[in-house]
């Protein structure tokens, strides 16, 4: 199909995909694909609702929603501030600090949970003082999940939204400084309105992070029923001794991450050509 009044656009000889690309192309495809599908096939379906329904799952799902949910709200307060500096601030050393808050992208989980405790645990370098001075002890607790989750998921909320903010027309900016409004009237109604869609898709990508943290919290929050036992940490303990629960558990992380991934399509995919 061609639009009205445009010349019908024809492929170059030699354009095309290489016959020999073909075969690892389907290989890879079917790498990705393939495990999501045997988890599909292997679901009982017809036993989903008394798994979904059972208080154990209840609780780790509310618990992975809420401190997914506060996560996220963390990224948001933090990492926006922290994108409008990286992209916009005169800052001396930025690709250095561009490579620290990447760092967790890359960093294993596991070390980021030591990390987190050697940084906030009671004998760490600030959690003795939070304990000796104010009674509040972090590690093992709902606090340290929600710690845990943002500590991993902020990147990818700093990372969106500072490319956001690089796209963005800075021209906007400029007469809305002209017309007198100051700076931070015109971050609040010029800049975050222009750049809302990239603050969306980076809060979904870190909520879609927080649900599936694993190494941090259980190393970091522990692993105790309606406290810190989230979703994941569930599927991996039910593995052991209930396979089908772990399957149905499993099946639910899966279904949010494919809204996530529906709903970000139109962020993501605009350029694609299809």
């Amino acid at each position: 199909m061609t639009r009205a009044g445009s010349a019908p656009v024809r492929r170059v000889p030699g354009t095309g995909v290489p016959p020999l690309l073909l075969l690892p192309a389907a290989l890879g495809l079917a790498f990705l694909v393939l495990p999501v599908v045997a988890v599909l096939v292997r679901t009982p379906w017809s036993a989903l609702p008394h798994q979904l329904a059972r208080p154990e799952v209840l609780e780790s799902l509310r618990l992975s929603l809420v401190s997914a949910v506060l996560a996220t709200v963390i990224c948001l307060l933090l990492g926006v501030p922290l994108a409008w500096v990286l992209a916009r601030g005169e800052l001396r050393g930025r690709s250095l600090v561009r490579a620290l808050v990447t760092v967790p992208l890359v960093l294993p989980p596991v070390v980021g949970g030591v990390a987190l405790l050697l940084l906030l645990g009671r004998r760490g370098v600030v959690g003795q003082y939070l304990d000796a001075w104010f009674g509040i002890s972090l590690p093992f607790s709902t606090a340290a999940v929600v710690i845990a989750e943002a500590f991993v998921a902020m990147p990818f909320l700093v990372i969106s939204v500072e490319g956001a903010l690089r796209a963005a027309d800075r021209r906007y900016d400029d007469a809305a400084a002209t017309l007198g409004a100051s700076r931070w009237l015109t971050f609040r109604r010029v800049t975050l309105p222009l750049v809302a869609p990239g603050v969306t898709a980076g809060a979904a990508l870190s909520f879609a992070r927080a649900l599936g943290e694993f190494g941090a919290t259980i190393t970091f929050a522990g692993n105790f029923p309606g406290v810190t036992r989230t979703m994941p940490l569930s599927v991996y303990l039910a593995l052991e001794t209930d396979p089908d629960a772990a399957i149905v558990l499993s099946v639910v992380l899966l279904a949010v991450s494919v809204v996530v991934l529906a709903a970000l399509r139109g962020r993501w995919l605009s350029g694609v050509r299809r």
